[in-house]
């Protein structure tokens, strides 16, 4: 399975865990690696949503010569669609430190990596600055000028600062999509809330949506999100949520 995280091949991934659903998912290589961290190490992207899929991943396991979590190494090394898809998840502790006692967002920010910070701010995950003047977790003082700046701005103004960046890396509209798709996909029947008690504001959601037409549907998620229009033109949206249908098949908030 490694060969197949390492060529970033989905598809074989696919195959091989179908073949070996009992696989030991946090099994380490020789170099004391799991298949997510190497999957970030390399900036596989494609393979992630297969690895965090899996009932008893562990994402969270540290990997490497520095022994650094996925998320560490995914945001170290700038691999910005690794990281936000490890910020989607709740499981993953964004501001872990590897064992020489570096922060996260301090490495991401020493190397420049403008982007992964932007969709850091972006999904509203907790961001640990660190103690000014300390080189292990400083994430201001030690990080590029451009990251600097942005960071100083976010430590002032935090929610312009947010809303800003979710503009500005088109997090509102990628959400807003990812909404109307799970609608359609929930009034389809292909997805259905879970179970509970007392309905999530979710489900709620979901079971008043499902009840539009097609079109208003679209709409209430976009204004749901803040949006006053439809992002996504007629030909490029149907691709979007085709995309869309591969990704979020593999929802933890969903059941099959």
């Amino acid at each position: 399975m490694k060969a197949a995280v390492v060529n970033g091949d989905a598809r074989k991934l696919a195959e091989l865990i179908r073949q070996d659903p009992g696989f030991d998912v946090n099994a380490e290589d020789g170099d004391g690696d799991t298949l997510l961290y190497v999957a970030c190490l390399k900036g596989n992207d494609s393979v992630i949503p297969l690895l965090l899929a899996h009932p008893y991943i562990d994402v969270n396991s540290k990997g490497g010569t520095l022994l650094e979590p996925p998320f560490m190494s995914a945001c170290r090394g700038g691999h910005t669609a690794c990281a936000r898809l490890l910020l989607k998840d709740s499981r993953v502790v964004v501001n872990e430190s590897n064992d020489f006692g570096f922060t996260t967002l301090r490495n991401t920010s020493e190397f420049g990596h403008l982007d992964v910070i932007k969709w850091w701010i972006a999904s509203g995950r907790y961001m640990d600055l660190g103690e000014p003047g300390n080189y292990l977790t400083d994430a201001i003082g030690e990080a590029s000028a451009e990251v600097g700046s942005l960071l100083e701005r976010f430590k002032s103004e935090t929610t312009q600062t947010r809303h800003a960046m979710r503009v500005d890396v088109g997090w509102y509209d990628e959400a807003a999509a990812e909404m109307f798709a799970l609608v359609v996909f929930v009034s389809d029947g292909l997805l259905q809330t879970k179970d509970t008690t007392t309905p999530s504001p979710a489900a709620r959601f979901f079971n008043l949506a499902r009840r539009l037409p097609l079109e208003l549907q679209m709409t209430l998620c976009f204004r749901q999100m803040g949006l006053a229009k439809e992002i996504i033109p007629g030909k490029e949206r149907e691709a979007a949520f085709k995309e869309l249908a591969r990704k979020l098949l593999w929802s933890s908030f969903f059941t099959n």
